[in-house]
């Protein structure tokens, strides 16, 4: 028996496997989660194709909206991937008009970035996510707008060290993402654009004005970037967001600005709930179903709270806090999740006041009283003829007890 070394014992496991395919990740992103059907619609895309697409205009919207239940069948003669079924229905990934998609699809087809605007939680990140992985065939290129972003993120930097010894020369250069994406022909997106600083956000100008990227470092033709065919800009910008920056006038003109908006029909936004919330609990290992009932009382809340008026025509006072369809995901699995930890708590509702609080009480304390108002007022009349609303406004001391800690 071989002899082991001293400290063997204590040393460290090994590092686990690199990513692949069968390696669970918390989060994929687009290009791997729906790597399957990207791979049919390429291989069954027969209609032109702008340069540097992988799939056409019509196939990139078929991505992203579905197509309404029907199935997309490959001729005969089509050679498809291995394993791939002959014919796909594709599902809708993002809830919304499909003329908004197609006005987007089209602006990146042309020579203008693309700009998407609109409250907190409208999906902007994840349609621009979706566009980048049906264009490019990845979503990797990204930067996150920050008040500390600087010039080098949207542009390039330097390796010092290498720049020390040798001189500014291509090999020390360092590519931000924008540079990557012209160089490669690909989609770039920039989270949050208008949370940097208005000079930050206009080495973006001649980028999307002439295409090109200077480089006054480099000598002779290295010291020009052309974009390839296929390079564009998404952007996203949050209209209730803090801090913003106002962008100058200049990278306006260079934008299509398109507005996302909230989900207009309730049993919709539930579905989206319900689907994205058990995405979430099977990614984490929670095989529970989220219940229907509390989906129904939640997502019903969220858009009274998010709108200032119910369904039935009764103002409501809206809190300060953004009451987004993400953050709804987040509580509808946090609730369903805390069931599954505790058997105990078999009633989902009777959670819901604590984690609604949470989501209201962030960024004012007067939120509190306009949720207790939003008790006295629609819970309590929808409490009148319906048991569920009654059970739901039995808890109000719940929300009083908590909103004084």
């Amino acid at each position: 028996m071989a002899r082991k070394k001293p400290g063997e014992d204590l040393a460290p496991p090994p590092p686990p496997a690199a990513a692949g395919p069968s390696m669970s990740i918390q989060q994929p992103p687009a290009e791997e989660r729906y790597a399957d059907q990207l791979a049919f619609l390429r291989a069954v895309d027969t209609s032109p194709r702008p340069r540097g697409w992988l799939l056409s205009p019509e196939r990139v919207v078929d991505f992203i909206c579905g197509t309404q239940g029907e199935a997309i069948r490959a001729q005969s003669s089509t050679e498809l991937p291995a394993g791939s079924p002959r014919s796909m229905v594709i599902e809708p990934k993002f809830i919304g008009a499909r003329a908004l998609v197609e006005r987007c699809v089209v602006t990146l087809a042309g020579e203008r970035g693309l700009l998407l605007v609109g409250q907190p939680g409208t999906a902007k990140s994840m349609l621009g996510e979706l566009l980048a992985a049906a264009i490019s065939g990845s979503s990797a290129l990204t930067i996150q707008g920050t008040a500390g972003a600087h010039e080098d993120h949207l542009r390039y930097g330097w390796n010092y060290a290498m720049l020390l010894d040798q001189g500014p020369r291509p090999e020390a250069l360092v590519p931000s993402p924008v540079l990557t994406a012209m160089r490669t022909g690909r989609l770039v997106r920039i989270e949050e654009i208008t949370r940097c600083l208005p000079e930050v956000q206009d080495a973006l100008i001649s980028v999307l004005s002439e295409r090109r990227m200077m480089i006054p470092e480099l000598d002779g033709p290295e010291g020009s970037v052309f974009a390839a065919p296929g390079f564009n800009l998404i952007a996203t910008a949050n209209r209730r967001d803090r801090g913003v920056s106002e962008m100058s006038s200049a990278l306006k003109r260079r934008l299509n600005f398109e507005t996302v908006p909230p989900i207009a029909d309730a049993r919709q936004e539930i579905d989206l709930v319900r689907h994205r919330a058990q995405a979430v609990l099977h990614e984490s290992g929670t095989e529970t179903d989220v219940d229907a009932s509390l989906l129904d009382i939640l997502v019903t809340t969220f858009r009274d709270l998010r709108e200032g008026r119910t369904g039935e025509g009764w103002n409501v006072e809206r809190p300060a806090a953004v009451m987004s369809t993400a953050e709804a995901v987040t509580v509808a699995a946090a609730i369903t999740r805390q069931g599954s930890f505790f058997p105990a708590q078999k009633d989902p509702v009777s959670l819901l006041p604590g984690y609604l609080l949470g989501v209201v009480l962030k960024d004012n304390q007067e939120d509190r009283d306009r949720l207790l108002a939003y008790w006295d007022g629609p819970i309590r009349r929808r409490g009148e003829n319906d048991a569920l609303w009654k059970r739901m406004y039995a808890l109000r001391e719940v929300v009083e007890e908590l909103g004084r800690e």
